[in-house]
């Protein structure tokens, strides 16, 4: 028997009380049962919020403990390590943990068995492939400038190549599972269970008597990274194989390849414009001072999961809706997208700057130099959501070109911002290019939907009559 909030509250709660409620107990239950479109994706977006809270809880308090133990310098380290290895691992897949999102549902809705085993193949074979050849090249690289580096720098980055191939395997798996709407296996192994097992082991490593080094941090997390990706796998293909039946594979890796590059600069772009200013502040300032930024970046994290859990359940809506050629259904449900990011995102941002002083403090007394940068980066973030996932419905709409222009532009503008700002202002230096280059971006991206597919994604805008079909 299926939950109803409706006959719930006629059933426990007074009949005026009941009546009062029952609009928006209606609205919940079409949400938590519901299978029109709209619902799906508001349960699959609200899944993946929630999964994102526990995660930005989980990420708080592990590096909270990691801040503490380690000390701004080690941690400082493992810090700038981790970011350039996940960028590295994400930028090595080249799209195809994208590619998957849009041609799945196709192959799927089609019964084009032997495409979909095909891609399913291609896309973990190539990113693990890949990567591996890029750790190897990485590796061989960092050996060639070694008195070019700060010593304190090399061992850690040897051992953070070690993750890249299954960091890779994990973002395809999560793009796989998201292609179908299987949120929770998409997105709890990389955003819950390694931050765990990454803590775990590095706890063990703790009360065994290891050094609470960058070293140590690092080993801790190959080790989670390994494990949860290794589960990963096995769940994924549990769950096609009730999808897909047994049979040959076709594989066109060329025509797949020349939709995943075009994906690959606009997620390449967009992946290192979210991390520049971390590697930009590692480029001129100290490990400790980079141990202060980005500990104010995972606090802001809090508001920008919001705009990653829309992603999550608009990407594959998007896709279908380009498919059925409705203008507009897909043009209501992308200005949907854009509240359902919005509004969340400015509460979280409010609460943030209430809180986020005594939150700093929790990783040490230093780190609440960070707090001021709060004000400036959340402008940046506020303004993004305020334009939902534009960048996922222009992908889905094969217009990952103009896409990658824009971020390719928006991100020269954060590093040139960076390289002007940081050596005169410091830490307020790179706030200041991070919110200035993410209010560029939205702009942009806004503008780009409204001309290339007459749609209006800006939340407070009018509504747009369409003027053609797509």
């Amino acid at each position: 028997m299926r939950f109803s909030a409706v006959t719930t509250a006629d059933r426990f709660l007074p009949e005026k009380l009941s009546l009062r409620l029952r609009p928006w107990l209606s609205r919940l239950d079409q949400l938590l049962d519901g299978s029109n479109e709209h619902a799906v994706a508001q349960r699959v977006s609200l899944i993946a919020f929630l999964v994102r809270v526990i995660s930005a809880g989980i990420a708080l308090i592990s590096q909270v403990i990691f801040a503490r133990w380690m000390g701004p310098f080690e941690y400082g380290i493992f810090v700038l390590v981790w970011v350039t290895v996940v960028i590295l691992g994400n930028l090595s897949c080249l799209g195809f943990q994208t590619t998957v999102i849009r041609f799945v549902p196709e192959y799927l809705e089609r019964r084009q068995y032997d495409l979909l085993r095909g891609i399913l193949f291609t896309s973990k074979t190539f990113a693990v492939s890949m990567t591996t050849g890029v750790a190897l090249a990485g590796a061989v690289l960092i050996y060639a400038l070694r008195d070019l580096i700060e010593t304190y720098y090399i061992a850690p980055f040897l051992v953070g190549l070690i993750c890249l191939p299954m960091i890779a395997l994990g973002d395809t798996l999560d793009g796989t599972a998201r292609s179908r709407s299987w949120v929770l296996v998409a997105l709890t192994p990389t955003y819950i269970i390694r931050p765990v097992l990454t803590l775990v082991v590095m706890s063990i490593a703790h009360i065994s008597g290891l050094a609470p080094t960058a070293m140590t941090a690092l080993g801790s997390a190959v080790v989670a990274t390994y494990a949860t990706s290794v589960l990963q796998f096995f769940a994924v293909r549990k769950r096609f194989g009730g999808v897909v039946p047994p049979g040959p594979r076709a594989i066109h890796f060329r025509d797949w390849l020349a939709v995943s590059l075009p994906i690959f600069l606009v997620e390449g772009f967009f992946f290192l414009l979210t991390n520049a200013d971390v590697l930009m502040v590692g480029r001129y300032m100290d490990p400790d001072k980079v141990a202060t930024y980005y500990a104010t970046v995972k606090l802001l994290a809090l508001v920008h999961f919001v705009y990653f859990s829309v992603k999550a359940g608009a990407a594959q809506r998007y896709s279908e809706l380009m498919q059925n050629f409705d203008h507009t259904r897909l043009e209501q449900f992308a200005r949907d997208t854009a509240r359902w990011t919005f509004w969340p995102s400015l509460a979280m941002a409010i609460v943030l700057l209430v809180l986020g002083e005594p939150l700093l403090w929790l990783f040490g007394a230093q780190f609440t130099e960070g707090y001021p940068l709060l004000f400036i980066m959340v402008i940046g973030v506020v303004a993004r959501a305020s334009v939902g996932p534009a960048e996922s419905l222009l992908n889905m709409a094969g217009k990952q070109k103009i896409c990658a222009i824009v971020y390719a532009i928006t991100l020269v503008v954060n590093i040139c911002l960076s390289i002007f700002m940081i050596p005169r202002y410091g830490l307020a230096g790179a706030a200041c290019a991070t919110a200035a280059s993410m209010v560029f971006e939205a702009l942009v991206l806004a503008l780009t939907v409204y001309n290339r597919l007459n749609i209006t994604m800006f939340v407070f805008a009018g509504r747009n009559p369409a003027k053609e079909e797509i």
